[in-house]
């Protein structure tokens, strides 16, 4: 607009100047006034345009975009709960359902709980309130055996023997009774006590055949290691399972602690082996009400306990635990989970 103004400007002066100056060629002159004031005006303005060009500052902001992309979380695998045995069962005899199994049908060494065959055994021929008088088969007890320390002469009817060989675990109990029931079963009262051991364990045998234990051996009274006595969790449950048709067995592991007095006058204390049956324990459960412990070098610690909740009995078997208190942890761990449902 600005061009156009004086452009308009500038002619009209060559148009003033021709009117004022009388000169011959005329309009010669005035085409080159015209001309050269064009021209500078033009340069002018070229000049003008660029002094008064205004610089144009750009500033470039970089934009950064963050994209985040959301993943599902993947949980890790739940890993399957340590257990610390070498076998174990959960069972309900009732309805003889196996509820839970780890290796039940591998080879192990019954240890104590051989007991629970050698109290069956006996009361299977010799009545509970047969008299027995200790004598020369403690001879035949192990070093470093747990005991419930009767003596030879001290006389003992066979509940209360029977008393200190589930409680305490006693192995020199163990010893009498199977002596004494061999005698009386086979009617020889003049077996040694070598072959009065080997008849009963026969007898151990011939039971173990009838309840079908198929994989198990037995070849001591008390439990001791051997490398002909042998078992599987899944016939201790068949062995137990049938422990329980005589009371004497269900009332006896379902104490705590028994006060004994002989026949020949002399006290004893025992206690059961069985932490879960002690209020004052640590491992205290108000289902358990049996049945028996087994530790030895080959078997570990183990455990055959028995519950009874909500109208249910179950039987809960573990070995190979590795010391005294992870059997009864362990047993606790499967109680919860598979019995208190």
């Amino acid at each position: 607009m600005r061009k156009i103004l004086m452009y308009i400007a500038a002619c009209c002066l060559v148009l003033l100047t021709g009117c004022c100056i009388k000169t011959e060629n005329s309009s010669s002159r005035n085409s080159r006034i015209f001309n050269g004031f064009f021209m500078q005006y033009f340069l002018h303005s070229n000049n003008t345009a660029a002094a008064t060009t205004t610089a144009v500052t750009t500033t470039s902001t970089t934009v950064t975009t963050t994209v985040t992309t959301t993943q599902a979380v993947t949980e890790p695998p739940t890993e399957p709960p340590v257990r610390y045995y070498t076998s174990a069962a959960v069972y309900a005899p009732e309805s003889d359902t196996v509820i839970f199994s780890d290796k039940i049908h591998e080879s192990i060494s019954p240890a104590s709980m051989t007991k629970l065959m050698t109290a069956c055994v006996a009361l299977k021929y010799v009545p509970s309130d047969t008299v027995f008088t200790v004598g020369s088969e403690l001879g035949y007890v192990q070093p470093y055996s747990s005991m419930c320390y009767i003596e030879p002469g001290q006389q003992f009817t066979l509940h209360d023997l029977l008393t200190g060989l589930l409680l305490s675990s006693g192995n020199d109990a163990a010893y009498k009774i199977a002596v004494n029931t061999a005698r009386i079963e086979s009617g020889n009262t003049s077996m040694t006590d070598i072959e009065a051991i080997e008849y009963f364990c026969g007898l151990m045998n011939q039971l173990a055949a009838e309840l079908e234990m198929t994989n198990t051996h037995f070849a001591t009274p008390d439990g001791w290691d051997h490398n002909q006595q042998l078992t599987t969790v899944y016939d201790l449950l068949k062995l137990t399972k049938y422990s329980m048709k005589y009371d004497e067995i269900g009332e006896i592991t379902a104490l705590a602690e028994k006060d004994i007095t002989a026949l020949t006058g002399e006290d004893f204390n025992w206690k059961n082996s069985n932490r879960l049956l002690h209020e004052d324990d640590d491992y205290y459960c108000p289902y358990a009400i049996g049945t028996k412990t087994g530790s030895t070098v080959l078997a570990g610690n183990c455990l055959i306990s028995q519950f009874y909740i909500n109208a249910t009995n179950y039987i809960i078997i573990v070995t190979g635990c590795p010391t005294d208190e992870s059997r009864f942890e362990e047993t606790l761990k499967l109680f919860e989970e598979f019995c208190m449902q």
